[in-house]
């Protein structure tokens, strides 16, 4: 059996995804779908895919399809999440929102769910309900963790349980989702591919826990505006902790400093990652990415396969999470 790469398998996933038709007309319709899938992100949960397929087995051309259904489908989520945010700005250029308007980035995304779906018709038929199945699912968890997402912006407070509910609903599961679709399609055992979507889980958790500390501590030239979520005020693992952990001066500190006036928004940011740093919420944050992370790890080592198979999706995540092994 051959072991694909990440770089392998990425060139052949855009080569697949190249060749997909998409319609010239209407152009309002079909342009912003062709705009988003282009310079598409990490295409992380396709590659995901792709390799969890290829521990089982090397015909990875078998899951193209699939990998193909759950990045049109992240896409989408994504056109639909920046009329909800308001969002001029994804992977460092214009929205589809701030490019054509609201209107259309719903009507697109609404296309791009149904593309995601007549993807899933080349999956084997005797494989077909399992997988549908798994994308059913997937699919209703990521709008239910929308929906506590946006609930989370009214809520005076949030527990750090709460939070890690919200990014296991909205962020891992679709992950964890993707990476049990290629290993029921390469025909895995029920319970390798069970101990594949929780290997997902707790990958998809160390990534947004790690997405949070680098919105605030990261490098601007990741292609955001760092700070950003401390301007909205919003409630990500490093806030709720810093907040549970506060006393009263600092608590107030981290609940109005995003609405001063008074202050430019470096100086907000400056702030509250002042406080942050008293709180040492950076290092509290790097612990629990690491022990998510170790937890991922570990669930890759009890799979009945050879070991040697899990190698490139064990050098892919760490990759995700910033580690060489």
């Amino acid at each position: 059996m051959k072991t694909f790469t990440n770089g392998e398998l990425l060139g052949m996933f855009e080569k697949h995804l190249s060749q997909m038709h998409i319609p010239d007309e209407p152009d309002c319709l079909y342009s912003p779908i062709r705009y988003a899938l282009s310079e598409g992100g990490k295409r992380m949960r396709p590659i995901l895919l792709l390799l969890s397929y290829n521990i089982f087995d090397d015909d990875v051309a078998r899951a193209m399809d699939a990998a193909a259904a759950v990045e049109i489908f992240h896409n989408f989520t994504l056109l639909h999440d920046d009329i909800m945010d308001n969002a001029a700005v994804r992977r460092g250029r214009e929205s589809v929102y701030a490019k054509w308007g609201g209107n259309v980035a719903l009507l697109s995304g609404d296309a791009m769910l149904i593309s995601a779906y007549a993807r899933l018709r080349h999956v084997p038929e005797a494989q077909l309900p399992r997988i549908m199945d798994i994308f059913n699912t997937m699919a209703v968890q990521v709008c239910e963790g929308q929906q506590y997402d946006m609930d989370f912006e009214t809520r005076p407070r949030v527990s750090v349980v709460e939070y890690m509910h919200m990014i296991e609903l909205k962020t891992s599961v679709l992950l964890a989702g993707s990476i049990s679709i290629g290993a029921v399609l390469a025909g895995a055992s029920e319970e390798d591919a069970r101990k594949l979507y929780q290997f997902g889980i707790e990958l998809g958790l160390a990534f947004q826990l790690q997405d949070d500390l680098l919105d605030s501590y990261g490098d601007e030239r990741l292609g955001k505006k760092i700070g950003g979520d401390i301007l909205e005020g919003k409630k990500t693992y490093l806030m709720i902790t810093a907040l549970s952990r506060a006393d009263e001066t600092q608590r107030e500190v981290l609940r109005h400093t995003h609405l001063r006036t008074d202050i430019s928004d470096e100086r907000k940011i400056a702030i509250v990652k002042e406080v942050y740093d008293e709180l040492d919420i950076p290092h509290l944050t790097e612990q629990q990415i690491g022990v998510r992370f170790a937890r991922a790890e570990a669930m890759l080592g009890t799979l009945g396969t050879d070991p040697s198979r899990t190698e490139q999706i064990r050098l892919y995540a760490g990759s995700l999470i910033g580690r060489s092994r």
